[in-house]
């Protein structure tokens, strides 16, 4: 009997990435290729979807030669992309407009008077604020900036489904992206007329809501012809990156999560039943009955590279070895890093704060300290950001007792200890934990490889290590967080002063 292979794929905000997977998880084969974004505007943010679908016709026959195989072993293919991202589309199928990414701040207005008018009910029905990350607020914009764009467009996507429907002329969504597009109704677990209402939206543009493993189009002709695939392959529909990555790292059962040391920082909650705390988000899972709560820090890993390359990088050297000398140097530091503190702030802060005006700062700083405890103070500094987050997640009695951890901070055994530290909790890390894998699996349910949602969990989830917290260090740490916390209230009205200073120029 020929192997059996599940393919994922992730359009990330600057590259599309093809992750080929066995049937026990295992990693056979993956590829990646860039996306240009356009800013054509200061605070816009958008791309081409041509431009995705070049990059997947790329991606996806490296993968396959990596992975060494036939693509017609590959027996289902899975999809995730960012959520909120709409694509319309004309009466010929041809894209009108540029995709407004989530990233986009143009709708600031749009936002604001969606959600004093209207706020308690869109929050009721699709069970988060609006703000400028959601589409809702974007289309609102469109219908009064483009109006001519609104009037040809006949079909909505998001973007996972409009690269899907590239390759097999589906159109269909799951309802985390409709919760995604700030257009849905948690009752009916569909499309809501009361939203849809209230920028006057034609509902006929919408496409069918189905399970995220419902096989809903097989690879054409055509698609197979440009990208290597096997004409006829089963394709699912997926959804949204945050959904398939957390189910991804087997966050499957309530008071599990995941934690992400990517450019931003993630903290992901599987809660039973929708737990509503706006400008938290939430999501329904990909497991039947669960949702999740997502919040994040505006700068994590990209504070670390802001360190790495002001104090650690040497002209012309390499940024891995850089990287790994902070990592050397951080661990050769006792905890607390002589009271040296770091607020990583560098972009405003997001959760709990929700300050564009907050600084970064580095505070403690004596004739003692080295670069060594700058190192060590920003890995414990975004820790104590992440317990910030989970401190306020607790204020709203949402519960938690481990988490896994992933993204390119996941990667040193130090930081994954000072989190675990700082949280006092266990901090596991998967061997795969992006949403391409999860993308993956859910293909895997959707063809019968899986016979359900937790079985490719069981089968496919590996994890490589735990960190336990140390009773002592946390007890450090506890005492270190609320003098972390004290700074950052009697810094606000310092760094509001600065901002409003110099934003005047």
């Amino acid at each position: 009997m020929s192997a059996i292979y599940l393919m994922g794929v992730d359009l990330g905000s600057s590259n599309l990435k093809a992750t080929i997977i066995r049937n026990d998880g295992s990693l056979a084969g993956e590829a990646s290729h860039p996306i240009e974004t356009q800013i054509r505007h200061p605070g816009w943010s958008e791309q081409n979807p041509e431009d995705w679908y070049a990059a997947f016709c790329k991606a996806v026959p490296q993968a396959i030669r990596d992975a060494g195989i036939d693509a017609s072993s590959i027996v289902g293919i899975g999809f995730s992309a960012g959520a909120h991202i709409p694509v319309l589309t004309d009466a010929n199928d041809r894209v009108i407009r540029p995709a407004i990414l989530w990233a986009d701040q143009r709708s600031v207005a749009e936002a604001r008077a969606l959600h004093e008018q209207h706020g308690e009910m869109i929050i009721r029905r699709s069970l988060n604020r609006a703000n400028p990350t959601w589409a809702l607020a974007m289309l609102k914009w469109l219908k009064t900036h483009e109006p001519d764009a609104i009037k040809r467009t006949k079909r909505l996507f998001i973007a996972k489904d409009w690269l899907r429907w590239r390759i097999t002329g589906a159109w269909h969504t799951d309802y985390s992206d409709v919760i995604g597009a700030l257009m849905g109704d948690n009752t009916t677990r569909d499309w809501s007329p009361d939203i849809c209402a209230l920028i006057d939206w034609d509902m006929s543009t919408l496409p069918p809501v189905v399970e995220p493993s419902a096989v809903v189009g097989a690879v054409t002709k055509e698609a197979a012809r440009e990208t290597g695939l096997a004409p006829g392959t089963p394709v699912t529909c997926g959804s949204n990156d945050t959904t398939v990555e957390l189910y991804g790292v087997g966050a499957t059962r309530a008071g599990q999560g995941a934690i992400k040391l990517a450019t931003a920082g993630v903290v992901f909650l599987t809660t039973e039943g929708p737990a509503v705390h706006p400008p938290i988000s939430c999501y329904p899972h990909i497991v039947p009955g669960h949702y999740f709560c997502a919040t994040g820090m505006n700068a994590c890993a990209s504070a670390h590279r802001w360190l790495r390359d002001r104090m650690f990088m040497e002209p012309d050297g390499d940024g891995s070895a850089a990287f790994a000398r902070m990592d050397e140097m951080a661990a050769s530091v006792a905890p607390g890093s002589m009271g040296l503190i770091f607020h990583p702030y560098l972009q405003g802060e997001r959760g709990p704060h929700w300050d564009p005006k907050l600084k970064a700062d580095f505070v403690g700083l004596t004739m003692q300290h080295g670069k060594e405890h700058f190192a060590r103070a920003l890995y414990e500094g975004i820790a104590y950001a992440l317990c910030d987050l989970l401190t306020a997640a607790k204020d709203q009695n949402l519960t938690f007792d481990e988490f896994r951890i992933i993204g390119g901070g996941a990667r040193s055994a130090t930081w994954r200890q000072i989190v675990a530290d700082v949280l006092d909790v266990e901090i596991r890390r998967p061997e795969n934990g992006d949403a391409s894998f999860g993308a993956a699996l859910v293909a895997g349910v959707g063809v019968g490889t899986f016979a359900s949602y937790e079985e490719a969990v069981q089968r496919c989830v590996r994890l490589l290590d735990t960190s336990t917290p140390d009773p002592t260090r946390h007890a450090l740490y506890r005492e270190m967080f609320d003098i972390y916390r004290d700074v950052q209230k009697r810094m606000v009205p310092i760094n509001h002063r600065l901002h409003d200073m110099f934003a005047k120029g």
